[in-house]
């Protein structure tokens, strides 16, 4: 039986773009391997044309494939890049480019990270849709693409057939997003094992923004963090994970808001999600035990929190990957 085909990415390379969120995708999605070793991905690089590509570094890079290679893509990747005049200052995108986006075949799913998100805005592909950008260029994306519906606060947006990230690193998280969505918990952390990052950040990007130094003395809220993960099978109250760093439920709060970007119930849910999700992939429990072990108590809000957090329940989900193992060779 012969073996399908690796899923073909290319990375679109604009004059000034940034080196490191250009080798993202090389890296994340052509370490994404199946269990026999064949690669899931296949990553290329292309340019509005092939040749030599200015940075905004001192050096520039040599392309070798042209906006060709965009239709040939099942997912098409747009990093940031600062030479973008027309994108930037008007939101309107150059003849040249319109025609290099044009070779990319309906259906695409689109893939920005960082600022890149600017061209997706510009070319009409984020009308009335969620998106993220960098927290520092959110207010003016918003102002320059009023139909976009922009969360500066989180990580990255998927919305189904376009993800956008936010600022620059961002683009590591998104992008094994994309893996485990495309290959399960298992390839994405293998992934993020051998890039050395963490298979999943906690918070968004609010806890990057710039605030007033605390004052000295104060700690903050790691300990109760890591005590958490390591009982989310068990009921935990604001007041338990607060008197764990000795601190007030408000100081708590409030400390734990700076540096996660969110409330200490919403962190909790989301680590229970993804405990949940890990145990329906890689597990035969039942759902009612995955909901216990995850910290949902019944199967009815494991199913209510799943369904608001990835809109499918905890069978469909199990079956979904279950498919997708076979279909790539993953022992589930």
């Amino acid at each position: 039986m012969p073996q399908p085909s690796p899923h073909r990415v290319a990375v679109l390379a604009l004059p000034g773009l940034l080196p490191f969120e250009l080798g993202i995708p090389h890296r994340i999605f052509g370490r994404a391997l199946a269990p026999d070793g064949r690669p899931l991905y296949e990553v290329v690089t292309c340019a509005p044309a092939a040749g030599p590509v200015r940075t905004d570094a001192d050096f520039s890079l040599h392309v070798e494939h042209g906006p060709e290679a965009l239709a040939t893509a099942d997912t098409v990747v747009v990093p940031a890049s600062y030479e973008l005049g027309p994108v930037h200052e008007e939101g309107r995108l150059p003849p040249e480019l319109a025609t290099v986006l044009a070779h990319i075949r309906p259906g695409t799913r689109l893939v920005s990270i960082c600022t890149g998100g600017y061209v997706l805005a510009a070319a009409g592909f984020l009308d009335g849709r969620p998106a993220t950008t960098h927290w520092a260029s959110a207010e003016h994306f918003q102002r320059l693409f009023p139909k976009v519906r922009v969360d500066a606060n989180v990580l990255f947006v998927d919305d189904g057939d376009i993800l956008t990230s936010a600022g620059v690193a961002a683009g590591i998280d998104l992008c094994l997003h994309i893996v485990r969505r495309d290959h399960g918990a298992a390839v994405a952390n293998d992934v993020a094992r051998r890039t050395v990052v963490p298979p999943h950040r906690d918070g968004g990007q609010a806890q990057y923004i710039a605030r007033p130094l605390p004052e000295a003395g104060t700690h903050g809220t790691t300990a109760a963090r890591a005590w958490a993960l390591a009982h989310l099978h068990e009921p935990i109250r604001l007041r338990d994970l607060a008197g764990r760093e000795a601190m007030s439920v408000r100081t708590f709060t409030r400390r734990f808001r700076e540096e996660a970007g969110i409330s200490p119930g919403q962190w909790l849910t989301r680590q229970r999600i993804e405990r949940a999700r890990h145990l329906l992939e890689s597990t035969d429990l039942p759902v009612e035990r995955v909901a216990r072990d995850a910290g949902f108590g019944t199967a009815q809000s494991l199913r209510t929190h799943l369904m608001s957090a990835i809109g499918v329940p905890p069978s469909s989900y199990r079956r979904t990957f279950r498919a997708t193992g076979a279909e790539t060779g993953r022992s589930a």
